[in-house]
């Protein structure tokens, strides 16, 4: 008989025994933190029972840690939300200043990086990156399994190898997880060191996993070429071409590709500005990883390999420096808020022109070079300082010089020159430095005095100054710059050929605070001290504060606000900034109009005649300023369209070289910087045409109008005055009153004439009053 299954439990038990409950399984809490285990042991069960034991033997292990991993994601998942994937989109870039031509004048602000798109990147460049960091990065996520494994079995055999992706390198740089681990109380402590370095690196995978998921792979790859440092604090490939091979991205060739590709593993030691051995080594290394990759042949690396590696030569690697960046960087401190600042990534559209710079930068050193080899010149020049060794020189004691060149019309400023190299002297003289002025201040007075009435064509006298002629100067006698004194001249002969006693007086009958307010609506910041001496120029001004103020006299008197910035923009082309050109009357139309007649008298006939002779013969005026001892050389002229004004001297004011006057130092440097500008475009047309004038008969002496009694001495003739500063038809000469009608002699014989009354005495006016402490000027 075929055999009977045993009984089971419950046959055999008997009936009246108490039964087990039926079993439920594992409990739910058990189900929910256990369930890794369950499912291995429910994927196990059909095993046969040795490879079942084998298996769970092996996997309980690498389930339980699935545990801490989980806890791991959760937390570094929680804090990588903390981090803004904005600022991927927010790398501070460079702010660029260009000139009104559209020309790049230099860098600032930001880091230095200019941000390139992916598709302006030469395609030999994206596969020797791809190849140096990451030849699998497309095909992988936030992490390479494959390269972890690499770099650890390369570790074990002792050779340093890294697992970051792009992507895990993208979100350490962006977010600086690094930084703390610099700290060298951390770094001193191996095991805090060891701790931070396994969550930063914790925190980095987690952040890539969000930029994975956020991002495109050409997004990733877009940000982390312009994010990558390339030594000499260059950020993003688009800076680092610039600055390395003077080109853009896209036009990288084969070689420069890989060499670029090669500096990032050691950006300070592997640049080629630092060790061109080492750069040539790391290019080898990338193209032969690039034909490893199959992104190029064996022959194509090769030819490359042969290329000679052509950087920027070391003479242009300075950091942009020019005194005009300097004056701008000034006003953008002022015009930008701090996070403009700091982010850049601006346009920058000011009103310099390069070409005009340029001119002006190499017509100062060109002069002061000629001064320097003069025979005995007896000061340091600059070839002497060149050829110091670099620890061993002070800060530079040769001649140096300054100019500014305004237009007219709009105060846009077009060049500006502080000194002869902005890489070894910062101080900007154009701005900065507060020179004695000298005759340079002359036309103020006569504009001052022609506002009042003053004419010139009126006599005033070249003569000594006698003591209490001129009010507030005590026992000051000024004499004139060649000693000698003259007899009653027209006032315009005193500006034509700088009579520093003919000037005295002309201010001493404008009287101080006039001069004083004239001198500050034409622009002066520096107020002018309230001595006589002052208007012989013994105050300060910079060649800034001059050139403004010398615009007056071809814009009828009008000033125009000068500027440097015109436009800011940012990336896309909005619009952030734009300065408006601000305008007001600082002196009557016809006063600025006469001065400027004069001025354009003394380019012709008087102390700046030689302006022709030196190669400009277009109309222009000016005045050259010459201080005592020959320690400042001034020019400051203009055309119809820019005003210019140049300074010569040293930073410690001394002696220049004997003779050297305003118009030996000065006026050729203007001259070169005037005939560039006009063959530039901004014509030097004809100069005062648009004041109204009348023709008014006046007295030589007096300037009002003219009498009979003026006829009858000679002193009458006739002008064509602005018509805003003729005076009244009642205002009429005080010197010669009208003379009296003849009388018929028989209605005299009457007995008893009646008594005359006494006729009032006309008393003739002192010689108007003058001034200052004299400069000899010219």
């Amino acid at each position: 008989m075929p055999k009977r299954n045993p009984p089971d439990d419950d046959r055999l038990r008997d009936k009246n025994a108490p039964r087990r409950p039926p079993s439920r399984g594992p409990g739910a809490a058990s189900l929910l933190f256990f369930w890794p285990f369950h499912l291995l042991n429910l994927l196990t069960r059909p095993l046969p029972t040795p490879l079942k034991i084998l298996s769970r033997l092996a996997g309980y292990p690498i389930v339980a840690s699935l545990y801490p991993l989980v806890a791991f994601a959760v937390i570094f998942g929680f804090r990588a939300q903390h981090y803004d994937l904005a600022k991927i989109h927010a790398m501070p870039e460079r702010t660029i200043i260009y000139d009104r031509q559209g020309e790049e004048i230099g860098r600032i602000h930001g880091e230095k990086r200019s941000i390139v798109p992916l598709n302006q990147v030469a395609e030999n460049f994206r596969k020797a990156i791809l190849a140096r960091e990451n030849e699998r990065f497309y095909n992988y996520g936030a992490v390479d399994p494959i390269g972890i494994v690499r770099a650890f079995m390369k570790n074990l055999q002792g050779k340093k190898e890294g697992a970051s992706t792009i992507t895990q390198q993208l979100a350490s740089d962006i977010f600086k997880l690094k930084d703390p681990e610099r700290d060298d109380e951390i770094r001193s402590n191996k095991f805090r060191l060891l701790m931070m370095q396994i969550d930063r690196k914790c925190l980095e995978i987690a952040i890539a996993f969000r930029l994975e998921s956020a991002m495109t792979k050409d997004e990733i790859l877009e940000a982390y070429i312009n994010q990558i440092n390339w030594g000499r604090q260059i950020k993003g490939v688009g800076e680092a071409s610039r600055i390395y091979f003077e080109k853009h991205p896209s036009e990288l060739t084969l070689s420069e590709s890989a060499l670029l590709a090669g500096i990032v593993r050691g950006p300070d030691a592997y640049n080629p500005f630092s060790s061109m051995e080492a750069a040539t080594r790391e290019r080898g290394t990338t193209l032969n990883r690039m034909v490893d990759a199959g992104v190029i042949t064996k022959a194509q690396a090769d030819a490359a390999k042969l290329e000679p590696i052509e950087v920027r030569p070391k003479w242009r690697r300075n950091a942009d420096e020019s005194y005009a960046m300097d004056a701008i960087q000034r006003d953008l401190e002022i015009i930008l808020e701090h996070e403009n600042i700091e982010l850049g990534g601006l346009d920058i559209i000011t009103t310099i022109d390069l070409r005009i710079q340029h001119k002006g930068e190499e017509a100062l050193d060109k002069k002061m070079r000629e001064v320097e080899r003069l025979s005995g010149y007896p000061h340091q020049t600059r070839g002497a300082w060149l050829e110091t060794p670099e620890d061993q020189r002070k800060t530079p004691e040769y001649i140096q010089g300054a100019a500014v060149v305004v237009e007219n019309r709009t105060g846009a400023v077009l060049a500006l020159i502080g000194g002869r190299d902005a890489h070894e002297s910062k101080f900007n003289r154009a701005t900065m430095a507060k020179r004695q002025v000298g005759s340079l201040f002359k036309p103020f007075i006569y504009l001052t005095a022609f506002d009042q009435g003053l004419r010139p064509d009126t006599s005033i006298s070249d003569g000594p100054i006698q003591t209490g002629e001129i009010k507030g100067a005590g026992n000051w006698h000024p004499h004139n710059s060649d000693g000698k004194f003259g007899g009653m001249q027209p006032v315009s002969y005193g500006l034509i050929r700088s009579r520093n006693t003919m000037s005295v007086r002309v201010g001493n009958y404008a009287g101080i605070p006039k001069v004083k307010e004239v001198t500050r609506m034409a622009g002066f910041t520096t107020p002018m001290p309230d001595s006589p001496t002052s208007f012989l120029g013994t105050w300060g001004a910079s060649p800034w504060e001059i050139a403004s103020a010398y615009t007056i006299f071809p814009n009828e008197g009008v000033r125009y606000r000068p500027y440097l910035i015109s436009e800011i923009k940012d990336r896309e082309g909005n619009v952030l900034y734009t300065t408006a050109q601000i305008s007001y009357q600082a002196a009557k139309a016809g006063s600025a109009w006469s001065v400027s007649r004069i001025l354009k008298e003394v380019a012709t006939s008087g102390t700046a005649a030689s302006v022709k002779r030196l190669g400009f013969d277009k109309p222009c005026g000016g005045k050259t300023g010459t201080t005592n001892d020959f320690k400042d050389a001034w020019f400051s002229g203009f055309t119809s369209n820019l005003t210019c004004t140049v300074w010569v001297g040293f930073d410690t004011p001394k002696k220049t070289i004997q003779g050297g006057y305003g118009a030996t130092l000065s006026l050729p440097i203007w001259v070169d910087i005037m005939k560039t500008a006009d063959r530039l475009g901004y014509k030097a047309g004809e100069l005062n045409t648009k004041v109204k004038t009348v023709d008014v008969e006046l007295c030589l002496l007096s300037g009002k109008r003219a009498t009979a009694g003026c006829r009858e001495a000679n002193t009458a003739h006739s002008d064509k005055v602005p018509a805003d500063i003729a005076p009244p038809e009642n205002d009429l000469c005080p010197i010669h009153p009208a003379k009296a009608q003849a009388v018929d002699e028989a209605a005299l014989a009457t007995p008893e004439p009646a008594p005359l009354k006494a006729q009032p005495v006309i008393e003739e006016p002192a010689v108007p009053r003058a001034v200052p402490r004299a400069i000899p000027v010219e």
